[in-house]
């Protein structure tokens, strides 16, 4: 059973939104949208129907930012049950290519996150051995991850009385690709000592499974801590699941190496026929060393590439994903689902493209097709009771739902912003005096522009007239961006100007005036989800104002305008009718280096001079030992940063050693 913990319990207009969701659910409605402005506990009301339903749970999120956002709050609300992770495992990755134009071959490169790998195993285990379970997943859910019965059915059991040689359970860890490893005991490794035989399971995390013979008969299983040794409890019955969720049995494997020869001697034979022989050959080259190492080792670089042999499956028929691992009743939250079911529905044209070269130039067989995420028919088929949850529900979740449930109450009483709409004619001097009043009264503002060169020239306006201003666009790193909204917040500076950046994901209760230069440019920038979008990052503050400028109402800024009112209609009379006076939300300030600079001080490196190191071209001055050394300690908080999911710092910390490898 899901047991919800938390000291606080649902208000406003959560109650009802929840009953609503659990109804429809209860109905047998395959979709329902949850239209929950911003800070009214989406998260909060989705936590309540998981307890309530009780089934095991898939949330999808666009990136993995906000997923590593929403596995700690779930983590916190269902501590006693299991919430796991589940994003690609790649701190870097470059995917196989080829540049036809300049004759160019790309081999795969990447960085396996080791800690990540581990949730994923430990989320396809708990799927299978438990039914209370939330997985919070990015569209990494929708790839191939192997055969469902295969990691199923080559799973080792292990029992105490169980007569079974030593030699026999370490064969069989072998064949499910586990490693011997007396020495350095890692996930996916095992060691003997004598009668002992401890397993280093891959979802495991700290604990490995110790197994003792008297004999041929298993005496005792304990799992014990791996470093201390020291046993925390006994088990009469354990199961080990694979070490890859690619490992397949011996006869299938040796089959799918017989249908591998089979579609490569006729791939052969076309590259001839069409006069290609370089082609010919190279496909001949590289399938045949592939071929051979699955005989020898049962493994190859890029084995997702015969996924389709060694399943046995059709051309074009779909992958086993991680929706595979689910019951077919298992309820399928979507967050932000107005840009992660666009987000869904583009993977499979991307992958497709880039496998074109591949195929069409020799490098893959076309079965590598097969190793695909899925389409987006395949993934609705798939898609069991959904949720839809955003702010600004697109036309898909719209004509899709049953049902669309309102959650507009703020538990903290805080209405959507004042809008104005004011003339482009002197919209700078009005801009002026806004920002004048403003900073006496000690809050923030935001100017949205449309360009980049509009916001760089803005700011540079306002530096001269003596306001304290940044700019803010993709042309400014990930990190750096992130600490100059830490400024803003900070009162190092009181105005923000930038274009797309602002819309989702920023939270700033010290905004109070939000803006929009261009309003009636129609497009992507203005349209009317966007527009709600941006009106809400000024959502968090009791004085929230929003000012447009335009020389004429589009659409678009009607549609924005008139939703916006009628929520802050809701919400005042709700305010009026409960005594309700509504508050700024107050939010720690976290700097957002704090972890890089305590690792600048243990390795006497500070942040600037590392990025002087790339930027300066001072790498060059290193000796090699020196640059061994700092590559060492940058890739040890990379990896930490991953660990605690701080995928935006990894990334930052990646490029600098990439930078420092390749610059002389």
């Amino acid at each position: 059973m899901f047991k919800l913990v938390s000291e606080y319990k649902p208000s406003g207009d959560q109650p009802k939104a929840i009953d609503s969701i659990v109804e429809g659910i209860k109905k047998g409605q395959k979709a329902q949208t949850l239209l929950g402005v911003t800070g009214s506990g989406k998260t909060f009301t989705m936590a309540n129907v998981i307890e309530r339903i009780n089934r095991p749970t898939l949330i999808l999120a666009h990136n993995k930012t906000l997923a590593g956002q929403l596995y700690s709050e779930f983590k916190e609300l269902f501590p006693e049950n299991a919430v796991e992770f589940f994003v690609s495992y790649y701190d870097y990755y470059q995917p196989e290519a080829y540049i036809a134009a300049s004759d160019t071959y790309i081999e795969k490169d990447s960085s396996v996150n080791d800690e990540i790998d581990r949730m994923r195993h430990a989320a396809t285990r708990s799927l299978l051995t438990r039914d209370d379970v939330i997985v919070i997943s990015s569209v990494s859910c929708i790839y191939g991850i192997g055969e469902k019965e295969d990691y199923l059915s080559l799973m080792v059991s292990l029992e105490v009385g169980q007569e079974i040689s030593r030699d026999e359970v370490m064969a069989q860890l072998i064949n499910i690709q586990y490693e011997r490893n007396d020495f350095d005991l890692k996930r996916g490794c095992f060691r003997c000592r004598g009668d002992v035989l401890d397993i280093f399971t891959p979802d495991s995390e700290e604990f490995l499974t110790r197994v003792s013979f008297f004999g041929d008969e298993i005496e005792s299983i304990s799992i014990v801590h791996y470093l201390t040794g020291k046993s925390e409890w006994k088990k009469t019955f354990v199961e080990i699941f694979p070490a890859s969720h690619y490992a397949t049995g011996r006869a299938k494997l040796d089959h799918a190496i017989e249908t591998i020869e089979e579609e490569l001697d006729e791939r052969i034979a076309y590259f001839r026929d069409e006069g290609k022989p370089i082609e010919a050959y190279r496909l001949e080259q590289r399938t045949r060393y592939d071929m051979e190492l699955l005989r020898q080792t049962g493994f190859c670089k890029g084995i997702e590439n015969y996924s389709r042999h060694i399943a046995q499956r059709q051309a074009g028929e779909p992958p086993c994903t991680l929706l595979d691992f689910f019951p077919k009743d298992f309820l399928l939250f979507i967050d932000e689902s107005h840009v992660t079911v666009s987000q869904v529905g583009a993977m499979y044209n991307g992958d497709r493209s880039r496998k074109d070269m591949l195929v069409n130039y020799g490098f893959r067989l076309p079965s590598a097709y097969d190793n695909r995420p899925l389409k987006f028919p395949e993934f609705e088929e798939r898609m069991g009771r959904t949720i839809f949850v955003s702010a600004t529900p697109a036309d898909y979740e719209k004509e899709h739902s049953e049902q669309i449930v309102e959650q507009v109450i703020r538990p903290t009483g805080l209405l959507e912003p004042e809008i104005a709409i004011r003339p482009v004619e002197g919209q700078i001097e009005d801009i002026l005096h806004e920002l004048s009043e403003n900073n006496k009264r000690g809050e923030k503002s935001l100017i949205m522009t449309l360009t980049k060169k509009m916001s760089e020239d803005l700011t540079a306006f306002l530096e001269k007239e003596g306001i304290r201003v940044s700019y803010l666009h993709s042309d400014i790193e990930t990190v750096e961006r992130m600490e100059i909204l830490n400024k803003l917040r900070t009162d190092e500076i009181d105005v923000i100007v930038g274009i797309n950046l602002l819309r989702e994901g920023i939270d700033l209760p010290e905004v109070s005036r939000l803006m929009i230069l261009d309003a009636d440019k129609e497009g992507f920038l203005r349209s009317e989800r966007s527009l709600i979008q941006i009106i809400g990052r000024c959502a968090r503050n009791a004085n929230g104002k929003v000012i447009l400028y335009a020389d004429e109402i589009t659409d678009s800024m009607m549609k924005a305008v008139s939703e916006t009112n009628r929520r802050r209609d809701i919400q005042k009379k709700y305010n009026e009718e409960h005594g309700i006076i509504p508050k700024t939300i107050k939010k720690e300030i976290r700097s957002v280096f704090e972890v890089v600079n305590d690792s600048a001080k243990d390795s006497k490196v500070k942040k600037a001079d590392v990025k002087n190191l790339v930027n300066k071209g001072d790498a060059g001055k290193m000796s090699e030992a020196d640059k061994a050394k700092m590559i060492e300690k940058l890739t040890l908080e990379m990896k930490k940063a991953a660990k605690d999911l701080d995928f935006e710092r990894a990334a930052e910390i990646r490029d600098v050693i990439i930078s420092l490898k390749t610059r002389a």
